[in-house]
């Protein structure tokens, strides 16, 4: 069942909008790297500690797969538009 729609997002930071507008671009850019870096490692360890004794020469495929069938699961409400 769908929720309101004053109760389908979370409210607004306005602190940390306020922050965010004031780095450059360098600095957007890094953090959404930094972002990455940190959801990709937290992929491979729980990908290690599904599949212990895979080489590393199929971890890499193992963590597309798991990529993959993240991207196939519904996790957003649907476009209010």
């Amino acid at each position: 069942m769908d929720r309101p729609l004053s109760r389908r997002f979370d409210p607004i930071d306005f602190e940390y909008m306020r922050f965010w507008v004031q780095l450059s671009a360098a600095a957007h850019l890094q953090a959404m790297l930094d972002a990455r870096e940190f959801t990709l490692g937290a992929i491979r360890s729980r990908v290690r500690r599904l599949y212990p004794d895979v080489p590393p020469e199929t971890l890499g495929l193992k963590i597309v797969e798991e990529i993959a069938r993240g991207d196939r699961a519904y996790t957003r409400p649907a476009s209010v538009l």
